[in-house]
């Protein structure tokens, strides 16, 4: 009796184990169908980006993952073509270091009519810009002088009032150092960039929308970030200034790359990236307000006054680069 009771047992163990092959094979058969997204960018740039994949008729056939820039970034450069992901939509020098490292990208097979020409593995989804901006309140509340350059937020008058996005943490920090090095070389601007850190104080950020919840908040007077989002919060009717600074308004891409698996799903991908860059783009532009490709137009508003570019190509190990800096400055 007892050795029947065992044996059916086992029986049973062993169609369970059966059954539970076959619905993971079944599920991992289901999963290679999809197409995998991952990308950094934030919730409306996923929005865009999703509502064009519904509309292309693309719903039910992908997976989107989003991820910081730095995790995403360290997965690219460990992980190469064995990444989950066959479609990725990241900071473009991180593209650029990951092709380098491992030639893990397919060029794109489809025209991008973009206005600048990029490498054939990846073209752009939006484009970020730098700039200063201010509370109009709190500058007059404190008789402070209108700033117009970045090194004006280093005077005395502006200590604990002004906030800045850490470049350790924050792309967008990186924009306010290339300005720094760029106007004043890397002696004066490491003391510049010090003097503007201890002004910083607390409000040193870690995300690159902090600066302007600072400053909407009142919390503090000036700070530096995403020229975007301040007109954006100006045309709304906050008491918010923008000020493009002499040192330069730099800009960073978010490009969109197919990771080279050759199968069907890279295939697939490929459709995808193409629906993203031809039907996203203007829901992208109402957010990120940067004319990328041909026919796209913004208003005189959203041009920065001094649009400018790092004199070397940025990569990752320049942004160490400039990250060191950033910290022998403090």
């Amino acid at each position: 009796m007892f050795k029947t009771i065992k044996g059916i047992m086992l029986s049973l163990f062993a169609l369970g184990l059966v059954f539970a092959l076959v619905g993971c094979n079944s599920n991992k058969e289901d999963g290679s169908k999809k197409v995998v997204i991952y990308t950094n960018g934030d919730e409306e740039a996923t929005m865009a980006m999703e509502s064009a994949l519904k509309n292309a008729g693309y719903e039910g056939k992908y997976v989107l993952q989003s991820l910081g820039t730095s995790e995403l970034g360290g997965k690219l450069m460990a992980e190469g073509d064995q990444i989950e992901a066959n479609l990725v939509t990241m900071s473009s020098y991180f593209l650029e270091s990951a092709q380098e490292k491992h030639s893990m990208f397919t060029d794109l097979t489809f025209e991008t009519h973009a206005l600048e020409q990029y490498t054939p593995f990846y073209t752009p989804i939006l484009a970020i810009t730098g700039s200063i901006f201010v509370n109009t309140e709190v500058i007059k509340q404190k008789g402070l002088t209108m700033p117009t350059t970045i090194k004006d937020l280093t005077k005395p008058e502006y200590k604990g009032l002004v906030s800045i996005p850490n470049i350790m943490d924050s792309s967008t920090g990186w924009l306010l150092v290339q300005a720094v090095i760029s106007q004043y070389g890397e002696e004066e601007g490491k003391s510049i960039l010090h003097d503007l850190i201890a002004n910083s104080g607390p409000h040193l950020e870690s995300s690159g929308s902090g600066p302007i919840k600072k400053v909407q908040a009142g919390e503090v007077a000036a700070g530096f970030g995403l020229r975007h989002q301040v007109v954006a919060a100006k045309e709304s009717g906050a008491p918010i200034d923008y000020i493009d600074p002499i040192e330069g308004n730099f800009s960073l891409t978010e490009s969109i790359a197919v990771v080279k698996k050759d199968d069907e799903t890279t295939k697939l991908a490929m459709k995808m990236a193409e629906v993203i860059i031809k039907d996203a783009r203007k829901d992208l532009l109402k957010y990120y307000p940067v004319a990328l490709y041909e026919g796209e137009t913004v208003s005189d508003t959203h041009k920065p006054t001094y649009s400018m570019k790092f004199e070397k190509p940025l990569t990752v190990e320049l942004l160490k680069q400039h990250q060191q800096f950033f910290n022998e400055a403090k």
